[in-house]
């Protein structure tokens, strides 16, 4: 187990400074969508797991998922802590578990779900023909 760099204060100031909400990935792909003319509500509270954009015509959801905190598969970016394993493996396994369920409950009612991953929305043009086929697949 290696030792933190920073002090627990500082690094628990770090952590509390996250966002769930508007995040850089999110406004990427909220742009993108505007860009194409979709137009979306954002994070519904009424539909389960609270999707970052839902597109009422298309009966969609998107999700738009940080790469570490929902473990994207064979991604470098979904790397596990080396320290406190204890405490991530868990709470990240739980993330991952609570995805899963809003998923299924969102297509039990019908919903198409797409999970739109934090590395993709570095290439605009890849993200804008993923969001195509998501629409166009309803459409």
């Amino acid at each position: 187990m290696s030792a933190d760099i920073v002090s627990p204060e500082h690094r628990s100031k770090i952590m509390s400074m996250i966002k769930g909400k508007n995040t850089k990935p999110e406004m990427v792909v909220r742009s993108v969508c505007h860009e194409m003319g979709l137009r979306y509500r954002l994070h519904r509270k009424d539909l389960p797991g609270k999707p970052d954009l839902v597109f009422p015509k298309y009966r969609l959801c998107i999700f738009v998922h940080g790469c570490f905190w929902h473990r994207h598969p064979d991604c470098k970016y979904a790397y596990t802590p080396k320290s406190r394993q204890d405490f991530w493996l868990p709470k990240l396994a739980k993330n991952v578990e609570r995805d899963l369920t809003a998923q299924q409950a969102l297509h039990a009612l019908g919903w198409k779900v797409v999970i739109v991953w934090e590395c993709h929305t570095k290439d605009r043009e890849v993200l804008r023909n993923e969001i195509r086929i998501a629409v166009g697949a309803e459409a």
